[in-house]
């Protein structure tokens, strides 16, 4: 029995370190009975040979066949069919099993033989082999199920609908910040040419004031243009009535002062209204008669006449 403990180098070293362990009661009857093999690889016993047992398999198919007509069972059984390329019979040695295309080719060859060859016994014997024209097949599927899937498929359109008007907001959005963005930089740029102009003018550097007349032409082409583009409407009737309510705006303060104009002319003046004569005037005050109120005296009088 090898030690318990090895020595490398001058230090013992475990069983469990060198990573011998201790073999299980298990092994050890396996071992005594001979079932292990020596070495690290177990050699394994040939796989038995699959065998073709037809004569078995014909006494299992007499065991469940049962004896219906053929209309009951509607079975073809077809051999090899004839390549109409190659015009010879497809042999095992023409049909090569592990080219896909060949072996497709000979399954559909041998169904389409099957199908001509049950064909005329079904029309001899009266069997329909066509759907009829009127013929109404349900659904697989129920009405709610179709209903949920037109659902689906709607609101799938309307958010794409969504997704592309947003798409469309979007890009007017850029584009009216760009056209923006460019208005207000050319009116800097405008106003900054100007401005140069000005204290070029100031300093007597230049004796010229086309910047004026630019600024002006540049402000008329520019109302003219927006004019074109938008049709010239009147002030509406909010506006209206406080024009005609506040006036027009200008200066206010100050309005109601005389001028030489308004001091010299006496067309308005009527003597009657100013001195208090007019109809319905007394000679007192010039107070109104009629809204004169009688007094205490009077409309005591007058409620005992009442009585």
């Amino acid at each position: 029995a090898a030690a318990s403990v090895l020595r490398r180098r001058g230090r013992p070293v475990s069983r469990r370190r060198r990573g011998l362990t201790a073999p299980s009661p298990q092994l050890q009857e396996a071992f005594s009975r001979g079932a292990l093999k020596p070495g690290l690889n177990v050699v394994l016993e040939e796989r038995p040979k699959r065998r073709n047992d037809v004569d078995g398999l014909k006494q299992c198919l007499t065991e469940f066949k049962q004896q219906l007509p053929w209309v009951e069972r509607l079975d073809v059984t077809s051999g090899q069919v004839m390549d109409p390329v190659l015009q010879s019979a497809a042999n095992k040695d023409a049909v090569d099993p592990e080219n896909d295309f060949q072996r497709e080719m000979s399954f559909y060859r041998q169904a389409q033989a099957a199908v001509l060859e049950a064909l005329p016994r079904l029309r001899k014997l009266q069997v329909p082999t066509r759907r009829p024209d009127d013929y109404f097949a349900e659904m697989a599927k129920s009405d709610q199920q179709m209903q949920k899937i037109r659902q689906k498929l709607k609101s799938k359109q309307e958010a794409m609908e969504r997704s592309e008007k947003a798409k469309q907001l979007r890009a007017m959005r850029k584009y009216g910040k760009k056209v923006q963005t460019e208005i207000l930089q050319r009116r800097q740029k405008e106003k900054k040419n100007m401005l140069n102009a000005v204290k070029k003018y100031q300093k007597g550097l230049s004796d010229k004031l086309d910047f004026l007349d630019e600024e002006q032409t540049s402000s008329q082409g520019h109302k003219k243009g927006s004019a074109s583009q938008q049709i010239k409407k009147g002030p509406n009737a909010k506006r209206r009535y406080k024009n005609q309510k506040f006036g027009f705006g200008g200066k206010k303060k100050g309005s109601k002062w005389n001028t030489k104009e308004s001091f010299n002319d006496v067309s308005s003046f009527r003597s009657k209204v100013a001195h208090n004569k007019g109809p319905g005037k007394g000679g007192r005050g010039g107070k109104k008669a009629l809204n004169k109120r009688p007094g205490k005296r009077a409309r005591q009088k007058m409620k005992s006449r009442g009585r």
